[in-house]
Order: structure tokens, then sequence, then C-alpha cells
């Protein structure tokens, strides 16, 4: 096939033209409440070729392996009828790769049969605990190896799994209904998937509880953000409007992004890191053939950097990050996030709360909305805080405000950082794709909170 592939790519008339083969094998389980709505194992298998021409491009797909050469063609003449401005991508030296991930138990080797039995246990659980009405249960995984072939010379095959679950409990009581739910994702390792009858457990518990607790009442507090939540809105309020292709578009989101503008204090560092090993935003490289890199977005306060693709790099004149993703063989890669998370400060959580006389913490997500710079987050559980502690639980609240503003109202880090790596990432029409998100506990000086 690589010869193939080599004799193909030398027989063009682009100015670029590059080649990705996927075969992935897809398991998806679904219940709701007691039902088991989905069980399925899908094989699937194609590729895609892009073109670039005169600074336009070109996309063609196919499932059959023998349309390659068709599809060339298609795409090449696709690009010569795109309007583009002049582009050269940026030169990178010549790669020739085989990347494969190796989990403690790959999830390829386990079957459908023990997949479900090991849903089924954890569906028992939660539904047999009190005040319980329903669940959701999302299981997905995926064994894909994709492999990529460009005319300047490159060649890398990449053979890495993925999985992710989630698990929600709904309890109802009268006419109130709450829930929780707690996700969870590896690199196709399925051991931490058999661990999780405590988690079941406690989700169930804690909806239950939610039942009982008093909605805040809405203003502006002193707000502490567990890991998981700090990482969403890391991840959606921060990290898209990092992404070049967005930045590059949007004349309005080019002026409140530039580089070396302050966004926060001193302690303030945002990164995107694709070489992370073992989370489910890593990769040796992306869907273009660049290598994973780490990039700061923000060092000390102040924007450093962006995510590229290798056009947008060249575009704007700014350093390639290797940030072009596709979830598919069916889509074009586009500037997209990896692992994106605050680094650590050095405060732990007690004396981060510890002079808040009063205020709320909040922890876990349920989702939001951004739009430009303002945001709206929906966080699962909150508390308040009274008197430097943890008091009453309360009702889930609505965190919303400027991106920008809460970012530098950021008066504390902690020193207990924490990778998220459940559920996935969308954009442009592709989603899932496997990312993480992190941060340790921060605390905002000032923020909008709102009951619901």
């Amino acid at each position: 096939m690589r010869d193939r592939l080599s004799e193909i790519l030398h027989n063009h008339a682009a100015d670029h033209v590059d080649i990705r083969l996927e075969e992935r094998t897809d398991t998806r389980i679904v219940y709701r409440g007691p039902k088991l709505e989905e069980a399925s194992l899908l094989s699937d298998s194609g590729g895609c070729v892009r073109a670039l021409v005169d600074g336009g491009w070109g996309f063609a797909s196919f499932n059959d392996i023998n349309a390659i050469e068709g599809s060339v063609a298609k795409a090449i003449t696709e690009a010569r009828y795109s309007s583009g401005d002049p582009l050269t991508l940026p030169d990178r030296d010549s790669v020739e790769a085989s990347v494969t991930s190796l989990p403690s138990i790959n999830v390829a080797h386990v079957s459908l049969r023990e997949k479900k039995e090991l849903l089924d246990e954890y569906n028992d659980i939660i539904m047999s605990s009190p005040h319980i009405q329903s669940s959701h249960i999302l299981y997905t995984d995926t064994d894909r190896t994709v492999r990529y072939a460009a005319s300047d010379g490159n060649y890398i095959e990449q053979k890495v799994p993925d999985l992710s679950l989630r698990l929600t409990a709904i309890a109802r009581e009268g006419d109130e209904v709450q829930q929780v739910g707690v996700s969870l994702g590896t690199v196709g390792d399925f051991a931490p998937m058999s661990r999780l009858h405590h988690e079941a457990r406690d989700i169930a518990r804690r909806a239950g509880a939610l039942l009982d607790a008093k909605p805040v009442k809405g203003g502006e507090y002193t707000v502490v953000l567990d890991p998981i939540l700090a990482g969403v809105f890391t991840h959606e309020a921060f990290g898209h409007l990092s992404e070049a292709d967005l930045v590059y578009q949007n004349p309005e989101l080019r002026e409140l992004m530039v580089l070396g503008r302050r966004f926060g204090g001193q302690q303030l560092h945002i990164v995107d890191d694709a070489t992370l090993p073992s989370l489910r935003g890593s990769y040796a490289y992306d869907d273009e053939g660049m290598p994973g890199q780490r990039t700061y977005l923000i060092r000390e306060g102040r924007l450093e950097g962006r995510l590229h693709s290798r056009e947008t790099a060249a575009r704007m004149a700014e350093l390639y990050s290797g940030n072009a993703r596709a979830i598919s063989f069916r889509h074009s890669p586009i500037v997209r996030m990896s692992n994106t998370y605050i680094e650590p400060g050095d405060v732990a959580l007690a004396d981060m709360l510890s002079d808040i006389e009063e205020g709320v913490y909040v922890k876990d997500w349920y989702g939001g909305q951004t739009s430009l710079e303002m945001f709206t987050f929906s966080a699962a559980e909150a508390y308040m805080i009274r008197n430097g502690k943890l008091a009453e639980m309360l009702r889930p609240v609505v965190l919303s405000g400027n991106v920008f503003t809460t970012l530098a109202r950021i008066d504390a880090i902690g020193n207990d950082l924490d990778m998220n790596q459940g559920g996935g990432c969308g954009k442009g029409g592709q989603s899932p794709l496997p990312v993480s998100n992190g941060s340790p506990h921060i605390r905002i000086s000032r923020c909008i909170v709102g009951g619901r």
C-alpha cells in the first residue's frame, strides 16, 4: 500500500496532496433506565484526499480503496475551482513513523458481551438506589488505525484506541428532578472501566441528596471551582478562542486575541499539550502529519500563543503547533485542541477556602455555552462556603460572565492539577473528538452565580 500511495502522490498537478486511510471498529452501548437501547459493534474503512492548488483546497472521501486515484483527481479539480489567496505551506522535515499505543488491557481484546455485563452491574446499582427514577449510560470505544501519506514524502501510521464512559443517575421526588454523573476516558485501556462500582453508588446517593438541597440566592460571590469544572471552563471559554482558524476568520476575535495582551495575573499559565503520555487528547502526529506539541496559550497572564494548522500558521505568519485534527476520514482536519489545562500553583484547597466569609464551591459540569468572550456554565454540584469551610449543599448553579474579566479575577491557583478525560469536543460538525482538559482548584474573586 505504501508503494502505491507513493506512486500516486508523485503523479499529480497540485501544490500539495495528502491522503489518509483509516480502518476502525466502534463499540457503542446505551442504557436509559432499565432499558438497553443499543449494543452495537461496527466496522468501517475508507480514506480521503486533500489537494492544494493556488491557495484553494479540494477534498474527497471514499470507502473503496480502489477509488484513491479518482479521488485525487476529484480533489485537485475541486481545488482548482476553489477561490483562495496565495498559500505556501510551512516547510517541514520528511518523516517516516509508526506509532502504536499499548494499554494494559486493550479494549479491542474485550468482547461486547463482557462490556455489556459490566455495564449491567453499574446500571443495576444506580437503578436500585433510593429516589432514583432513571439512569443514562453511554459507553463508546474505538480501535482505529490511520495511515497518512503526503506529496512531500511524509508517511505515518498510527494505531491509537480510545474509550469513554458516562454514568448518570436521575433522582425524582414529586415534581423535583435532579441528576449527577461521572465521566471517564482512557486511551483504549479497559482496566479502569472495571472499577467503578463505588462511583455508581456515589452518583446515585448524591442525586438523591440534591432533592433536599436549597437553591442559591443569585448574586456575585467568591467562587472556588473544582478541577473538572475549571478544566471545562478553560477548554470551552478560552481554548476555543485560541483556535487560529476562528481567530483568522473573525475580525472581532482578532481584536480580542492579540498576542501579548494581558488576561490574568502572573500566576496564570494555560497550556495545550499533545505530548502528555496516556491522555485521550495526546498524539504523536496530527492529521496533517505534524508532530504534536506543547503550546503555551497564556504564560504569566499574557497571551503567548495559539493553536494552528499548517494553513493558519502560514496565513497568520506564526509558528505552527500541530493541532489539525479530524474525527474520521469523512472530514478534513481543522484546528482543534488536544489536552488543555491550567498549570498548577502552590495553594492548598484548605488555604484557598480559609479567608472566604461567604462564597460558593462548584463541582463538575452539566454543560454550557459561549459566545465570543461571554460564557454560561452549569455546575453539577454546589456548596456554600461559610467562614472558610464548606457548608450546606446547594441545588445546581449557573456561572456566567466575560471570560477575560473572569481570568483576571483568578486570585488563587491550587496545587492539585487533575485531568478530565470524559466526553469529547465538538466543532465544525465534527464530534466527539477525543480531548482532555484539566486544572487545579481555582478561586475567582467575583463571579455571577445564579440558581436554576
